[in-house]
């Protein structure tokens, strides 16, 4: 992480104007999609339980339809 921040930096003072706009906003939004994978990971995570306890509880619970 820290290896990235400093190549980043490094780049951003070698390159000028929107260039250094366009990495900012390239580096962001690496940061950003990084966060929302592992926020869809933990979500599928829940669901895939949710659907265990669900399927347990059907399994010993008698009746219904």
């Amino acid at each position: 992480m820290k290896r990235t921040a400093v190549l980043i930096a490094l780049a951003t003072a070698l390159l000028q104007g929107c260039a250094v706009i366009a990495v900012a906003d390239t580096a962001a939004t690496v940061a950003v999609k990084g966060v929302g994978l592992a926020a869809d990971a933990a979500i599928g995570t829940a669901r895939l339980a949710g659907r265990a306890v669900g399927a347990a509880a059907d399994a010993v619970i008698p009746g219904g339809d």
